[in-house]
Order: C-alpha cells, then sequence, then structure tokens
C-alpha cells in the first residue's frame, strides 16, 4: 500500500466522503459475528433501516455485498423461471435490473425510455395489463442520468394487477423521501456509499410481508446460495444461524452513518440535499453548464450536466489532478457528454458545492 493517499472530495456518482465518525467506527476492536455485543448493534442497524425505508413490517438487513448484490438479492429471490419481470428501462441500471431477470430465467419484458427521460407511469400501466407480470421493477433514482422515476405511481398500478413492486433505491435512501409502505413498494434495495454517507461494502435491502410470502412459497431453491434471503434471514432474525460472517467493522460504519442521519432527521436531511442542488445549478449556470434534465424530474443528489468545453474528460482530469476534486462521466449514451456531480450525505452542504464553483472558475 502507498505511504499516503490522496485526501480526495468525492463529488461523484459513488462512493462520497464519510465523516470522520463513520471511519473512525471501522476502527473499533474486531469482535465475532456471533458476540452478543455485535448482534446488539445488528439488531440496531436493522430497526434504523426499517425506519429509513419506512417499512414497518417485513425484513431489513444489511446485505454482506454492494449495490449491485441486493440488486441481484432481490431479482433471484422473487423471480422464478417463466415469471414474467416487467422492468422500466431508463439507464444503464434499469437495462442491469433487466439482465439480470433474464439469468434468472424469467421472460422480461422492458418499458424503455432515452437516458435523460422520464418512464410515463401510464406506459407502464399499459404494460402491466397487458403482460400480468409477477414482479414490477424501476429505478427510484437514476444514477447514470440523475433522472427521478415515478415509483409511488407504477408501485400502484403494480399492487392492483397482484404484482410485486421492486425499487432501486441505491441513489435515493437518504437524500429524497422514500416510503414502501405508503407507495405499496414490496422489495428495495440500497447502498451504502451514496447519501448514507458509509464505505462501499454493505447493500441495505427490505423486504415487506408480499414479498416474504412470495420468498416462502417458491417451488424451487433460489438459483444463488449466498444471496438466499431465506437463509439469510434466518442469521438476521431471531434464529442467528449462521449463514457467513457478517462484515463486522462494516456493520459499525452502517450504525455510526444511521445514527448521524436520524440526528439529522429525515425532512432536515432531505432539504439539505435540496438546497445544495439548487446552490450548484445556479452556480454551473453562470459557469455555462447546462442541465441534461429539465427542472421538476432532476435528482437533488446526482446532477447530470453538459459541461462547455469540447474535451470534458480533461477537464475532469484537471479537476483531479489540480484540485483534488472527483466527478463522474457520462456512463452509455451519455459517455463523452455530460458530467454527474454527486452531493451526497456529507458533501450536500454549501461550502463543498463553493469549493466546486471555485475551482471550476480558475479552471475554466
Amino acid at each position: 500500500m502507498p505511504e499516503s493517499l490522496p485526501e480526495r472530495l468525492l463529488l461523484g456518482p459513488g462512493p462520497s466522503n464519510a465523516a470522520p465518525e463513520v471511519r473512525a467506527a471501522l476502527a473499533q476492536p474486531l469482535i465475532g459475528h456471533l458476540d452478543p455485543a455485535f448482534l446488539e448493534v445488528l439488531d440496531r442497524v436493522q430497526r434504523n433501516l426499517a425506519t429509513l425505508f419506512r417499512c414497518r413490517n417485513g425484513l431489513t438487513i444489511p446485505l454482506s455485498a454492494t449495490g449491485s448484490a441486493g440488486m441481484e438479492a432481490c431479482l433471484v429471490n422473487l423471480l422464478e423461471p417463466g415469471d414474467v419481470a416487467l422492468i422500466g428501462v431508463a439507464g444503464v441500471f434499469g437495462s442491469r435490473m433487466a439482465e439480470v431477470a433474464r439469468r434468472c430465467g424469467a421472460r422480461t419484458v422492458c418499458v424503455e425510455v432515452e437516458m435523460g427521460q422520464t418512464i410515463p407511469p401510464e406506459r407502464m400501466a399499459d404494460a402491466i395489463r397487458a403482460e400480468r407480470p409477477s414482479l414490477v421493477a424501476l429505478v427510484h433514482a437514476e444514477t447514470s442520468t440523475g433522472v427521478a422515476q415515478p415509483i409511488a405511481e407504477v408501485a400502484r398500478e403494480a399492487r392492483s394487477a397482484g404484482a410485486l413492486m421492486l425499487a432501486d433505491c441505491v441513489t435515493s435512501l437518504s437524500g429524497m423521501d422514500v416510503r414502501l409502505d405508503d407507495w405499496g413498494v414490496d422489495a428495495a434495495y440500497s447502498g451504502t456509499q451514496k447519501c448514507l454517507g458509509c464505505p462501499p461494502g454493505l447493500s441495505p435491502l427490505a423486504l415487506g410481508p408480499r414479498a416474504i410470502e412470495r420468498l416462502n412459497k417458491r417451488s424451487r431453491p433460489v438459483q444463488s446460495w449466498y444471496l438466499d434471503l431465506g437463509l439469510i434471514g434466518d442469521y438476521f432474525g431471531q434464529s442467528r444461524v449462521y449463514h457467513h460472517t457478517a462484515p463486522v467493522s462494516m456493520i459499525f460504519a452502517l450504525d455510526c452513518a444511521l445514527q448521524r442521519v436520524l440526528d439529522e432527521g429525515l425532512e432536515a436531511r432531505f432539504e439539505r440535499h435540496r438546497e445544495a442542488h439548487l446552490r450548484l445549478v445556479d452556480g454551473l449556470e453562470e459557469l455555462g453548464f447546462e442541465m441534461l434534465v429539465p427542472e421538476g424530474r432532476r435528482l437533488p443528489m446526482l446532477n447530470t450536466v453538459v459541461p462547455p468545453v469540447p474535451d470534458e474528460a480533461a477537464l475532469r482530469r484537471l479537476l483531479l489532478d489540480r484540485h483534488d476534486i472527483e466527478v463522474g462521466g457520462g456512463l452509455g449514451s451519455l459517455a463523452g457528454r455530460v458530467w454527474r456531480i454527486g452531493l451526497m450525505g456529507e458533501n450536500a452542504r454549501p461550502e463543498i458545492v463553493d469549493r466546486l464553483l471555485a475551482a471550476l472558475r480558475q479552471l475554466l
């Protein structure tokens, strides 16, 4: 390992910077994953995740893997070969859900729009009525485009048709409102490295009663042993049956990060992200940047912008080399055209926005 690493301001699509208290939690003494002291922390983490997801009845766990594994865990547990999966695809991560669903053996139907657009709820509703899927899935906050998608409206149509509703909340959780019970969402997953302000490595995951019932009524075993939520649930439930060695230090960090979220208050945290976003938009537009996503559909924590230069990659590299600020480039059809600027968790603050704008003024 190098003797020293640069101190970067991480303003890309993730990871985001963690607070000193969260980093310190990683350095707490190691104890066993079945130690009563650790299980007390784990219980608290599960309760706090239920509060954050607004999921009162069901199972909430910090899955021992990153957000993409949370996606795969939900799909392999809730789909069986021959099931119909209806996926809203408005960017890279919607496409990824569709690919995982296909690998589960599901007949996968996609409702697609161009990157940067919102999927009309009526198109999803029409497809639900036509296809009668067993599962409907949509990305709440599409990280590749910076667009908020209409989860509540689509979940209502899915529930009325008897389908389960799955939501990707990787980028949205704790940066904007997530209400699984109120919206009728049956399963959701997230990641620790974005608005939660925790290092990458865990995927917070929530299953509601209908999803648990579907899991219990499977006709065949889940194709992934490691991601089998029936087996994992026996460890995170009351019986504490050994499944795998939980990442103890990461759970400590998540425990600290969740407590910071709840101490701040969810509504105050959402407003902080919104205010930082508005400050950034005003400053970028003065510098000649254009917002890709129309107002009203933009994510507060992930801002997709068109830089006023012909070579966006060169400007991004100067920002990193001269100012230690990382921003993200585009993915898919947006590669080479846009930046993705993250204001997540600890970085959704006016002084962070001002530091970025000052650096860009110098470079431009």
